[in-house]
């Protein structure tokens, strides 16, 4: 699901209160994230209902990006309880995200490898 920065707070940040939300930062002219976009939408796809994925235009939304460091892009970072987890940055293979997920993101894990 895409956001912005006016849906970021209820989408993201209220959202993480029930479930795990992972943020994918991305920007349109960026071949990394899209790359990297397919294989998170399918490792989310195969946890649906215990954590939720989504996607924010760092162009679109600068200042969201700026308030949460963002430097480099593809950034994925996870939230829980309306703060940031973990996350990395760089495309990945589907079988490292799903590892990702399970690993940092479902398990609570609160190493952050950015």
């Amino acid at each position: 699901m895409d956001v912005t920065a006016e849906e970021f707070e209820q989408a993201v940040i209220e959202r993480s209160r029930e479930l795990p939300v992972v943020v994918d930062f991305w920007a349109e002219w960026c071949a990394p994230c899209r790359m990297l976009g397919p294989a998170l939408e399918q490792e989310a796809g195969r946890r649906a209902g215990v954590l939720e994925l989504v996607k924010l235009d760092v162009d679109a939304a600068p200042e969201v990006a700026a308030r949460y460091g963002i430097q480099s892009i593809p950034t994925v970072l996870a939230f829980r309880d309306g703060e940031p987890l973990t996350g990395f940055v760089g495309a990945r293979p589907p079988q490292a995200i799903g590892e990702f997920f399970d690993q940092h993101v479902l398990a609570g894990t609160a190493e952050v490898t950015l």
